[in-house]
Formats: C-alpha cells, structure tokens, sequence
C-alpha cells in the first residue's frame, strides 16, 4: 500500500486524465492531514470547495459526490497521510464556461507532512493575491518569494498589502498575540481551514479574539506572533523584517489545544 495515489471523480488516474492538466491554472483546492483515516474541519474544507466552485464555475459538486472521492482516495493508501483534493473543467481552462459546464474532482495523498519546528523569521513584501478568497492553484508568488526570503537569510515571507497591512504569508495565515487577546489581521486573506478550527475552538474555549490591522510598526506593542496551515496550528515567528518578536509559548501552546480539542471525522 502506497502512501501516494491519484484518483480522478473517485477513479485510478489515467496518463490521458492528467497530461491535460500539465501547468493548466484554472482550478482551486483544499489541503488536509489525515491522521487514522480521518480529517480535522471536514465541514470547512467541504464549504471551501463548494464556494470557491461557485466562485470560479457558477456550480458546485455535492457535498456528498466530494466525500465519496475522498473516502475512495483514502481506502487506497495509509491511514496518515496528506490529502489535497482539487476541483476543476475538464474542457480546458481557456474555454469559456457555462451554465452546464462539468466539474472533475482530482484527490491526490502522499506522506503525512509535519510544519518546521520554528520559531521563524519572516521577511516582508507587498503582495497581494489574485482572487485571495479562492485557494487558487498555479501561485507562481508564492514560491518565488519563499526563494526570495531564503536567499535573504529568512525562512520565509509575509505579506503587506498596499496600506501597509500584514495580511498573510507565503502558505499561512498569521496570527498575533496581545497578552489576552488573539489578533487576527484585517485584511483580504485566504481565511485556512486551521484558521477556521483554532477560531471556533477558541470561543468555545471562552478565549478573547479580535479582528484588526496589524502594520509592521505595530508588532512592537505585540506579546507573540504564529504562523499555521494545514500542517499546524502554530509555529512561532520570532522575527518579522527587523523586527524582533516574542515567542510567547504560552500562546502557541493555546492555539494548539483549541486545534487539538476539535474532533477527527472520517469522510
């Protein structure tokens, strides 16, 4: 049993169902780790799928058609791995769609992946994403400015918009802390499915949180700053720019038990 397979609407990909898709842009995704055959946020990466598919196409597969491929992709491989499933017309990206246009769903898992030990340091540029609602395959920036950052000595880099707010990085959401209170930036963001667990498990938690603009010349009045994805909850940043960060354990340690309290659902 391998822990890389490639189904196509619940199918073995074929050679002919994926050298169309060599380099082809048009199409969104959801990222997931899957731990026992099951999944963390399920709901949220359904909806993900469902709005970024009426975003993108005007129609959407059925809840239930997605969770049969995933159930499908997942019965061929371990039962920890990385899932990524995306939805995409097969009549070719440059065509336009209409009102009958037919989705495929592509669910590709491979090795169970795990977030850097951190704490990190984020270099800055301004950038803003196309669409930044819509995970949105074919993001030439985002690895084009991780590369940038490395080269810079960073581990990677977070975004500032064109006034100067913080909104996300490369593969993340960002995340502060105050002392009491969770900070989220005020920004257009990809709002993650990590994201969307830590904050329902934090107000279930009775855990303050607020939503406001956090510019570079804010992070010294800060008591911590994370990033997370589908990877983790949190990995701390220690550094944004030249800016030094605490690492504030107690707040990484938080968001990882709000994750943590957020139960496992098979597909």
């Amino acid at each position: 049993m391998t822990s890389f397979a490639v189904h196509r609407n619940g199918q073995a990909a074929t050679t002919d169902d994926l050298a169309p898709l060599a380099f082809a842009g048009y199409a969104h995704f959801t990222a997931m780790q899957v731990r026992g055959g099951r999944v963390r946020g399920l709901d949220l990466h359904l909806e993900r799928l469902r709005s970024a598919s009426l975003e993108l196409f005007g129609r959407a597969v059925p809840d239930d058609q997605v969770r049969a491929y995933l159930r499908t992709a997942l019965e061929a491989g371990p039962d920890d791995v990385s899932l990524l499933a995306f939805v995409y017309a097969p009549g070719g990206e440059f065509a336009a769609f209409g009102a009958d246009v037919r989705l495929d769903v592509l669910v590709r898992t491979g090795p169970a992946a795990s977030a850097p030990e951190g704490p990190l340091a984020l270099t800055t540029v301004e950038h803003e994403r196309a669409l930044p609602a819509v995970k949105h395959v074919g993001e030439v920036s985002k690895k084009y400015f991780l590369r940038q950052a490395a080269g810079q000595g960073f581990d990677d880099a977070a975004f500032v918009d064109r006034r100067g707010r913080l909104s996300e990085a490369t593969i993340w959401n960002l995340a502060f802390w105050d002392g009491t209170s969770v900070v989220w930036p005020e920004a257009e963001i990809l709002t993650g499915t990590t994201m969307g667990i830590v904050r329902r498990q934090l107000d279930r938690l009775g855990v303050p949180q607020r939503v406001q603009e956090v510019t570079p010349a804010d992070l010294p009045g800060l008591a911590g700053a994370v990033v997370m994805n589908s990877w983790t909850p949190g990995v701390a940043v220690h550094r944004v720019g030249s800016v030094s960060v605490p690492e504030a354990p107690d707040f990484l340690e938080l968001l990882h038990r709000a994750y943590e309290a957020e139960p496992l659902t098979a597909p």
